[in-house]
């Protein structure tokens, strides 16, 4: 074969495998997604809210516990299956495409997630869906014999696209692989991380909701005399997301402490958070019912102060114990909750400031900022989610000094902790985002 017959061959390559990652991943979120919510009907609600509403007290209690048992029977058997998971790995597969994800080891986990998930856990459902992208594009890649720099494409576009139908959120999906997956913008990377992020979400309007996730909202801040409380908004969800990844170390250093071994740690963790639904049915699930209703401004401050620091409880719970699922929208609704009781505190005190929904929004992005180290993605995501750039000043104002506080408390992210924990430390710097080798990590003295 001819150098020009050879290269026409591998681009030819890598655009179906490309075409078919972002169909796959975007596909496999819709039906998770509308697979979920059948689930949900079936239980008497419309969402995992309503159907624990209707389940009396002791089923709210034993049917989490059963889908952390479910989940734990599902880990066990991935257990025994040589391969990485996590988005942690998927950064290392994209950088350096060392790490093997396993397909079938992903959908074991997706499956363990479904199931908690399903029986009201508190989890997010945004990790288990990135990581079957990217799993799928690297799967994809080894089929259709891609190289191994187009592979490391792959995996990245695969976790866009999963993202972007997680949320219906193009531009943050993009984001999210550029500051979060990648950090660096590679030109090689972003074109097909582009198109993958746009078949992925063609996929998901067509077959869901093509409707921002948390509804069409218009806030406007009433005066920039109110950029300083936003700024304090930043500073005090960056606070708040330290103190959930805090609890979250906390939560796994216990359960590894722990005499119980899978299946029945999940179901412990599931069991504990189950116990919540009998006075909170909103910690069911990822908080995205709650969240829009704290973006309504239809929560007192009471029950805000309490919903949060109780679904920080229990997706604690939830997480550490065993269950596959992400912390991503739990900690929305935390800088939510925190952004909300800021603009509450305002009024109070006779300040003038805007709706408390507005703050509840800059909240939430700045959590996320925080906790990711990825201020533009967390910006762009509020946009998206609501469709509503009106704050988009006080929205990066807020992650900016999120981010900056975020930093000085702790140097990791909520990702580049799951590499520490494995000896590499990722940092990212004016050329970008690079790894740094377990022996280098223990020269500087770091423990692991």
């Amino acid at each position: 074969m001819t150098p020009d017959r050879a290269r026409l061959a591998r681009s030819a390559r890598f655009v179906a495998a490309l075409g078919l990652t972002a169909v796959a991943a975007s596909a496999f979120a819709v039906a998770f997604r509308l697979a979920l919510t059948a689930v949900y009907r079936r239980l008497g609600g419309a969402d995992v809210v309503e159907a624990v509403r209707a389940l009396s007290p002791a089923a709210r209690v034993l049917i989490p516990a059963l889908g952390g048992l479910a989940a734990g029977l599902v880990g066990l058997a991935a257990q025994r299956l040589p391969s990485s998971h996590g988005v942690g790995d998927v950064m290392e597969a994209a950088v350096l495409g060392r790490v093997r994800l396993s397909l079938r080891v992903t959908l074991l986990k997706c499956l363990g997630s479904f199931a908690a998930i399903a029986a009201g856990g508190s989890l997010g459902r945004e990790g288990p869906l990135i990581q079957f992208g990217a799993a799928f594009g690297q799967a994809s890649a080894r089929g259709l014999r891609a190289s191994a720099g187009d592979a490391r494409v792959l995996v990245a576009a695969g976790a866009a696209a999963g993202f972007a139908a997680a949320y219906n959120t193009p531009f943050a999906a993009l984001l999210f692989v550029v500051e979060v997956v990648l950090g660096v913008v590679a030109l090689e990377t972003l074109a097909p991380v582009l198109v993958a992020v746009v078949l992925g979400t063609l996929v998901s309007r067509t077959l869901g909701d093509d409707a921002p996730l948390f509804g069409h909202r218009s806030f406007t801040a009433r005066s920039p005399l109110e950029l300083p409380a936003f700024a304090l908004v930043g500073a005090l969800a960056a606070f708040a997301g330290h103190a959930f990844l805090r609890l979250l170390a906390a939560g796994e250093a216990l359960f590894r402490r722990s005499p119980l071994r899978l299946p029945w740690r999940p179901a412990l963790g599931a069991l504990a958070a189950g116990a919540g639904l009998l006075w909170l049915p909103e910690l069911a699930g990822n908080g995205a019912e709650p969240l829009r209703r704290v973006l309504d401004g239809s929560v007192a401050p009471a029950a805000i102060a309490v919903l949060i620091t109780a679904k920080l409880a229990a997706t604690t719970a939830s997480v550490t114990s065993g269950s596959p699922g992400g912390v991503f929208t739990p900690t929305m609704l935390v800088g939510a909750g925190v952004g909300a009781l800021v603009a509450r505190a305002l009024h109070a005190a006779g300040v003038p400031a805007g709706a408390s929904g507005g703050y509840a929004l800059v909240g939430m992005a700045a959590a996320v900022a925080g906790t990711t180290h990825a201020p533009i993605m967390a910006a762009v995501l509020a946009f998206e989610t609501t469709g509503d750039y009106g704050l988009a000043p006080p929205l990066l104002l807020a992650s900016a000094v999120a981010v900056t506080v975020a930093r000085r408390l702790s140097p990791e992210s909520l990702y580049t902790k799951e590499l520490l924990a494995r000896g590499v430390r990722w940092r990212i710097s004016v050329e970008g985002g690079r790894v740094v080798e377990r022996e280098e990590v223990l020269a500087d003295g770091e423990g692991i």
